[in-house]
């Protein structure tokens, strides 16, 4: 419901600031979060049967447009660049993993607030602001979950050849 009415270019103004905000406070309030949270496979992070069975991101042909994806890993000191895997020790790839958590979290949170712009905006530009909230994190969490899995299985076949040479 509407409750404070701007001049277009004020909202418009408005709105620019407000997502920037949503998406750098989710953005910190992640990063800022102890890497022991995001150490299990909690439900959230699981990969689902139906992303096994169906090859989902093999028609969405995530492996050829998420390189265009930013990475906001290393946005912050102290931050973990996820575009490219340069170590391939069990150290990083735990690493990754909780980086990997740690982004999806990042984007869902980012889209939750799209319902704050209806306090400025009619409803129908509320409808507007979840398309955007979803067109501009999805394909990010959608990046997270196809290479979860590549990492885990890498790391499982690590620690079998790991086992089998002890």
């Amino acid at each position: 419901m509407q409750l404070f009415f701007l001049p277009e270019w004020q909202m418009i103004l408005l709105f620019f600031v407000l997502w920037f905000c949503f998406q750098f406070g989710a953005a910190w309030f992640c990063f800022c979060m102890s890497d022991s949270y995001f150490l299990k496979d909690s439900f959230l992070y699981q990969t689902r049967s139906w992303e096994k069975k169906s090859n989902i991101y093999k028609k969405l042909k995530v492996k050829r447009w998420k390189k265009y994806l930013p990475d906001g890993g290393g946005l912050f000191k102290g931050g973990y660049a996820k575009r490219q895997l340069k170590d391939f020790s069990t150290e990083n790839l735990n690493k990754f993993l909780i980086e990997s958590r740690r982004a999806e979290l990042t984007h869902w949170l980012a889209i939750c607030p799209f319902w704050v712009f209806g306090f400025f905006a009619p409803l129908h530009v509320v409808w507007i602001m979840l398309v955007y909230a979803l067109v501009v994190n999805m394909p990010c969490i959608i990046a997270q979950r196809y290479n979860r899995p590549r990492i885990m299985e890498l790391l499982s076949k690590k620690n079998k050849m790991n086992s089998e040479n002890q």
